[in-house]
């Protein structure tokens, strides 16, 4: 008898011992954890669902703010608002996100601040290749190492415009003037000397062989760049995509080339030339993406790696990036830091061979 006892209780024991164990490794900490983009998505389709599940171990108690590190009408500002307005629109956050644009030093002074903020659940920020270059030139003391990447959402493209009453057609009919005389064209962009705006026009203009050290390039921020190109200030706006199209369709403006491998389908979009196409072997991508403070919660960052792969097939999001010319690009986890690591060894050789890179 008192050995049916003893055994009775030995197996209710182990039955409480697993299924304490089952409870930790669902938990959302480091045992049994799952780290797939497309598991999170399944256990965050409702933020109270599966309860098990990684990504249910967190959501946020509070409105979310989405740091947009330069001024309002740009390619981040664009992203960021799109972005979070589909996320709330559609419910896929049941959070309030507000963007709030924080410009100055080509992005450096938006991402000091968010760097302040380790381990704040709550503060996402957008960026894209300026969080490269602007690390490699000196001008920011962070890299993309410094945070928490979330997912990338998208792929834009350089777009080089002139006014509508201006005499160049194409990027061959501007390259050969700038041959003659480089410094007598000024080009503007909203980024900084040695980011984005100005090295994917260097890069193509490189190679249609110009002498891209004699270029006139200014950095006009916080919307001002293309007032100045419509005002007759400069002559180039190096910007996106995305930057053109509205400015296009009023027609204030032309776009003489555009950075894509091949042609963007879309409203418009699809007349844009590129400068392969015009005979320039030359392309430029403009990865854009969402990252989070250093020391983010890892439950956190499963919750928004859902809640984004989420966002990348609503057909809302879908519409938006058709309306703006963004391709697809998703990535998060170890494939987005691959790729985040990829493209800074390639920025690191342009800016080399220009000398602008900080050593």
């Amino acid at each position: 008898m008192k050995k049916m006892i003893t055994l009775g209780l030995a197996a209710v024991l182990a039955f409480t011992i697993a299924a304490c164990s089952s409870s930790t490794q669902t938990s959302g900490t480091n045992g049994g954890a799952s780290n797939h983009p497309a598991d999170h998505k399944q256990a965050n389709g409702n933020a109270n669902a599966n309860p098990t599940g990684t990504a249910a171990a967190w959501s946020p108690a509070k409105s979310i703010e989405v740091v947009v590190p330069a001024g309002a009408g740009g390619g981040w500002d664009t992203t960021a608002r799109m972005a979070a307005k589909v996320l709330e629109e559609q419910n896929i956050i049941g959070q309030s996100m507000g963007a709030v644009n924080k410009a100055g030093g080509g992005g450096a002074v938006a991402w000091a601040g968010v760097h302040a903020k380790k381990g704040d659940n709550h503060t996402l920020f957008v960026t894209s290749p300026p969080i490269i270059f602007v690390h490699l030139n000196g001008q920011s003391q962070f890299s993309f190492r410094d945070f928490t990447p979330i997912a990338n959402l998208i792929t834009d493209y350089g777009s080089f415009v002139a006014r509508a009453d201006a005499k160049w057609n194409n990027l061959n009919e501007l390259f050969d003037d700038m041959k003659k005389d480089p410094a007598k064209i000024t080009v503007v962009g909203a980024s900084a000397p040695g980011s984005m705006d100005h090295m994917q026009f260097i890069k193509v203009a490189k190679a249609a062989g110009v002498d891209i050290r004699k270029i006139k390039y200014v950095s006009i921020q916080d919307g001002g760049a293309l007032p100045a190109l419509l005002n007759g200030s400069v002559d180039i706006y190096s910007t996106g995509i995305a930057e053109s199209v509205e400015q296009v369709r009023a027609g204030k403006v032309k776009v003489l080339g555009i950075t894509s491998e091949k042609r963007l389908s879309g409203d418009g979009i699809s007349e844009f030339k590129t400068a392969k196409e015009q005979g320039i072997d030359a392309t430029f991508e403009n990865w854009r993406g969402f990252f989070g403070p250093p020391g983010m919660d890892p439950n956190a960052l499963a919750y928004y790696e859902a809640k984004f792969k989420e966002l990348n097939t609503n057909s809302a999001w879908v519409e938006i990036r058709q309306k703006y010319g963004w391709n697809e690009l998703f990535l998060t986890g170890e494939e987005y830091k691959a790729y985040l690591e990829k493209e800074e060894a390639a920025l690191k050789q342009l800016l080399d061979e220009l000398g602008l890179r900080k050593k």
